[in-house]
């Protein structure tokens, strides 16, 4: 399992992640630490490999915290809960060396699995300039041949799941062949629909065979 700590101020809520990352079976939760003015170091000799940052209200405290962190070991991941998603606050997350930004609306018993994806690579995070407008279709260009093409912002996980489900997989089926929960198939199944603007797998099935995302020229960016 691996080793998490939780920073911030709100003690109900580092309970309600501790219950819920302890119910994941995936992650020994060290301890709380209440608010940020802590020495880092503290925290860093505790020996997490993931540091869960608890921010209320968006402060240069958070952000402090993050860089010493970092600045003490480069190798732990700082993951940031929040309530704002707004563009130039995640850049200011990203820039301090997070690793990732999870929505604090997220259910405690998904955080689990948000947190170890990130950790293990499949969720991927993009400049603010990079993000594509909700209601907006991804950008189109020419293939060698003159067909068209569509490029998306997919990993290599969500690309993997999404050729198994074109090609008719369940998701108990995709579960067992890359050896993953089925709720975490469901998670990156999620992330494809939203990246597709699609409503179900019928539909990404025919997004996909259509815009040519299932062949060697798709253009995919991420891991």
């Amino acid at each position: 399992m691996k080793r998490l700590i939780v920073v911030g101020d709100d003690s109900l809520i580092a309970e309600a992640i501790r219950i819920g990352l302890r119910d994941s079976g995936e992650f020994n939760v060290l301890g709380h630490v209440g608010g940020f003015d802590i020495d880092a170091r503290t925290i860093i000799d505790a020996g997490p490999e993931v540091i869960l940052v608890d921010d209320r209200e968006q402060s240069d405290d958070a952000l402090r915290i993050i860089r010493a962190l970092k600045g003490l070991d480069p190798s732990v991941a700082v993951i940031v809960l929040t309530f704002s998603m707004e563009l130039d606050w995640l850049d200011a997350i990203f820039d301090a060396g997070a690793a990732a930004a999870i929505s604090k609306v997220t259910h405690p018993r998904s955080l689990g699995t948000l947190i170890r994806e990130t950790v293990n690579g499949h969720v991927v995070n993009v400049p603010a300039d990079a993000v594509r407008p909700l209601g907006r279709r991804p950008k189109a260009r020419r293939g060698e041949n003159g067909e068209r093409r569509v490029e998306v912002t997919l990993t290599n996980r969500e690309l993997e799941i999404l050729q198994l489900v074109a090609g008719g997989s369940s998701n108990r089926e995709i579960a067992r062949n890359l050896w993953v929960t089925e709720q975490t198939v469901k998670f990156h199944l999620a992330n494809v629909y939203r990246k597709l603007e699609v409503d179900n797998r019928t539909q990404a099935s025919h997004y996909a065979h259509v815009n040519g995302l299932i062949d060697s020229h798709t253009s995919i960016t991420g891991s």
